[in-house]
């Protein structure tokens, strides 16, 4: 038998009287194809199993397991015998059958089966190995030079197609391409399932960021509002409540959360243009003359020109400029009237006007919130949006009341405000933040 090539002979069934001695001339011919000699004789497949090592090859990290499948013994113990040679650890099928139980018993790396067998064939095992593991390799050996089989075993999904007889080096090309090709599939699926780990470990730490970031702009929309109100301290936490006033009747409203979330902070630093209006206007105790109350009036033009140039609060700088607008177009400063005036500052003007009428004020004491209703119903249509004022008067006072009182510290459990709140998860940092109460505030709560 030639030292490079299996020849047709050695493939061949032999009767059972000649058995041992094909399987004597089988050893003869793998000691001399795989002698030290035979190794420098430039054979490529030789050549490149020998210094794999060195080279770096990915394949003999790892000794893949083979199964074979071959009905006839000779051909299953030849083929068995030279992929041990080769490094590999191999299990030896004598058909379909016990194929399929192997393969539910063990882990395989490639599998070579061959077509024809006595208990089914090649491509229905191919068929059920796919069904069961779609990327294990199986390459199909057969007798016959059949085009038509080969294209259907590959359309089947065989990753090769080897014809017998063949020599050693194709089939050793044959196993070290499958094999690679299986690699670089579980290479790329650990690469793509470590890229999704990856993927969601950015994607929380940057959820954690923002999250962290939006506190801290609530923090700081809650620390700028404090002290506006510390300005005046006839208007002490005043901010705080129209916030509350204006999300509970947004709600009632059923307005989007990110509608919501606009008119808070629009609420929230709906006064910080007065950090440009004089102590002497912005304190005195007496009425303000005609000169002082346009001074007055030009804080809404100024928030609006602070904040609009604030990226996260450009929208929330339009209920600043507008929410002294009245619904027939008298309000201030551009005269805007029904439609024209945002939505967010329709609102907060019901909530604004609410908070003043249960407030002292030095223009008068602090009236009770039914009295509030009916002030603010006989404005509907005039200062107020009609939409908004029938929403309004379907609010129980007592929520109103309670929503004061947790606002101002006169209650500890917050539980309206809360409710006001929950479910609003822009505003998750807002909830905690307005739900803190006025340490030593001293606000009337009235009914």
């Amino acid at each position: 038998m030639n030292d490079q090539q299996f020849s047709h002979k050695t493939m061949q069934r032999p009767d059972d009287c000649s058995l041992d001695l094909h399987l004597a001339e089988c050893e003869i011919g793998l000691k001399q194809a795989f002698s030290s000699e035979s190794l420098d004789t430039g054979d490529p497949a030789i050549s490149w199993l020998a210094n794999s090592e060195a080279s770096g090859s990915r394949i003999l990290h790892k000794q893949p397991s083979i199964l074979v499948v071959e009905d006839e013994s000779p051909i299953r113990l030849l083929m068995g015998s030279t992929l041990e040679r080769w490094g590999y650890r191999v299990h030896l099928a004598s058909g379909g059958n016990e194929a399929r139980q192997a393969i539910d018993r063990d882990t395989f790396d490639l599998i070579l089966t061959d077509v024809m067998m006595q208990d089914g064939d090649g491509l229905t095992l191919l068929d059920w190995v796919h069904s069961k593991q779609p990327d294990l390799p199986v390459v199909i050996v057969s007798a016959a030079s059949d085009i038509g089989m080969a294209i259907d075993s590959m359309h089947r999904g065989a990753c090769d197609y080897l014809l017998k007889p063949f020599d050693h080096r194709k089939l050793f090309e044959t196993i070290r391409r499958a094999l690679e090709q299986r690699l670089e599939i579980l290479e790329a699926r650990a690469y793509q399932h470590n890229l999704k780990q990856e993927l969601r470990i950015r994607t929380d730490m940057l959820r954690w960021a923002v999250d962290d970031l939006q506190r801290t702009h609530d923090l700081m929309l809650l620390t700028l509002s404090d002290a506006l109100d510390l300005r005046d301290s006839e208007t002490e936490g005043h901010s705080k409540r129209v916030t509350a006033y204006s999300i509970a009747l947004a709600r009632a409203l059923k307005i989007s959360p990110l509608e919501i979330k606009v008119l808070a902070q629009g609420a929230l630093l709906h006064d910080v243009g007065k950090i440009a209006v004089p102590d002497a206007i912005l304190r005195k105790p007496g009425k303000l003359t005609k000169e002082e109350q346009e001074i007055m009036r030009t804080h809404c033009m100024r928030g609006h020109e602070m904040l609009c140039r604030i990226p996260f609060l450009a929208d929330a700088s339009e209920i600043v400029l507008a929410h002294h607008e009245h619904f027939d177009g008298s309000g201030y400063p551009r005269g805007l009237r029904g439609s024209g005036i945002p939505f967010g500052a329709r609102i907060f003007a019901v909530a604004d006007s609410l908070d003043a009428i249960t407030s002292n004020r030095p223009y008068h004491n602090a009236q009770t919130f039914n009295a509030a209703r009916e002030e603010i119903q006989t404005r509907s249509g005039a200062q107020f949006d009609p939409d908004v004022v029938e929403a309004f008067t379907k609010v129980p006072c007592d929520v109103w009341s309670t929503l004061r009182a947790e606002t101002i510290g006169g209650e500890r459990d917050h539980s309206v405000l809360r409710e006001v709140l929950s479910n609003l998860p822009d505003l998750s940092g807002l909830q905690d933040l307005i739900a803190m109460s006025f340490s030593d505030a001293q606000a009337p709560v009235v009914a």
